[in-house]
């Protein structure tokens, strides 16, 4: 994202009174994880194998977190908060079961570096919502 876009949704999120400011690093930083981690599940979910369903859920998982970050106005910090965990269950259920496979799949052991990423930025963007708060 460039740096005019990173500005403007500063700015809007500056000017939510009810949603604590985050930096739009971290937001941005959170966004491109969860880009990343909806990339690796959609291709860990080609394989077949029975991390499948796991990896297809935890792109559309990623898909919406990364959209509601996007779109902060109409977000409150209880729905954000929610969002955030269920991007970070979601992941750790992806990752979980792609760990199962990663000693023989490189695609697995690639998703499941991509969960445990997506899962940090969330948590980052978290702790930086309570902080803030």
């Amino acid at each position: 994202m460039d740096a005019r876009m990173m500005d403007a949704m500063a700015g809007e999120m500056m000017s939510m009174t009810e949603m604590p400011a985050v930096d739009a690093a971290l937001m941005q930083a959170c966004m491109d994880a969860c880009a990343a981690c909806e990339q690796a599940c959609t291709v860990c979910s080609m394989q077949m194998m029975d991390c499948a369903p796991s990896c297809m859920n935890c792109a559309d998982m990623c898909n919406t977190m990364m959209r509601a970050m996007l779109r902060m106005p109409g977000m409150t910090p209880a729905s954000m908060m929610a969002m955030l965990d269920a991007c970070i269950a979601m992941c750790q259920t992806c990752m979980d079961m792609c760990m199962m496979h990663a000693d023989d799949s490189a695609v697995c052991a690639m998703c499941a570096e991509a969960c445990r990423a997506c899962m940090d930025a969330c948590m980052a963007v978290k702790d930086a919502m309570m902080a803030a708060a």
